[in-house]
């Protein structure tokens, strides 16, 4: 048995994959069209063409396909075999034995393994490096295959401090569950959220914006609600960090801070792009 498979036996990750094969089922185009919207905004270029492109925990295989539709030369990795068999369906239904476009298994935190990749001119890791156990170390790992000039984009969890631990306890829990139990206990956190959105939808006549919040989702990076919430409960191991610490850890190994999106007070992710200047 795999090392990834004994940590989800004993409670100790969670099945990202399994989540994201189950995501596969509802991707459309516009879900599509909204991860590359996505990347163009946050790494400020129209396309990717001429570029080369390294998708650190690549999950359902979305934003190695949006990069690829870009015109990027991508590689895409993740240590969860089951994310791995996603991110490969994608490239069978999209670009079928395309050689610009690698799709293996491997680790954030093997530093001999990301070296030997070479450099490339964005390193891509979307809410992946909390989930290492290693924060810190896949951090510094990530900065390793960005050639000099290229970027960085991450998204990593905020800090809210007592949440954060709070939430910790919550996603351990959920993980040593058996599988019977796990929706009924992601149904039970998130009921009194949804009555009180749905409470306020109906006394503002609103209803209508309600229901979108769920079907029209994809707006946001392309993704589903469902998959986000089961992803977000379930995802374990989890770590968070404050904006200025990781902006401080990256200037420090000499990067520039090019973007970010965040939202100190709520636990989601901050999205940065770093510029690699030496």
């Amino acid at each position: 048995m795999s090392s990834h498979a004994i940590e989800i036996a004993r409670g100790e990750r969670f099945a990202f994959g399994e989540n994201w094969a189950r995501y596969l089922g509802i991707l459309d185009e516009a879900r599509i069209g909204e991860a590359q919207e996505s990347l163009r905004q946050m790494l400020e270029a129209e396309d990717l063409a001429g570029k080369s492109f390294l998708d650190i925990g690549s999950g359902s295989g979305l934003f190695s396909l949006a990069a690829r539709r870009l015109g990027a030369r991508v590689h895409s990795l993740d240590y969860d075999p089951q994310s791995v068999a996603c991110t490969a369906e994608l490239k069978r239904r999209y670009f079928p034995n395309d050689p610009d476009w690698i799709v293996e298994e491997g680790s954030a935190l093997d530093r001999d393994y990301l070296a030997s990749l070479g450099r490339f001119d964005v390193v891509y890791s979307w809410g992946v490096l909390h989930h290492t156990g290693k924060m810190w170390d896949a951090l510094g790992a990530a900065m390793m295959p960005v050639a000099q000039g290229g970027k960085l984009f991450i998204a990593i969890y905020n800090d809210t401090g007592k949440e954060t631990i709070r939430w910790r306890r919550i996603k351990r829990i959920y993980n040593a569950l058996p599988a019977p139990l796990k929706t009924p206990f992601i149904l039970m956190l998130i009921a009194p959220a949804q009555l009180k959105e749905v409470s306020t939808a109906l006394a503002k006549f609103r209803l209508r914006t309600y229901l979108d919040s769920w079907t029209r989702y994809e707006s946001q990076r392309g993704m589903s609600r469902w998959r986000d919430i089961v992803d977000w409960i379930g995802g374990y191991p989890y770590e968070a960090a404050k904006v200025e610490e990781i902006f401080d850890f990256y200037r420090a190994r000499g990067c520039t801070m090019t973007r970010l999106k965040c939202d100190s007070y709520r636990l989601g992710p901050n999205e940065f792009v770093f510029l690699k200047d030496q």
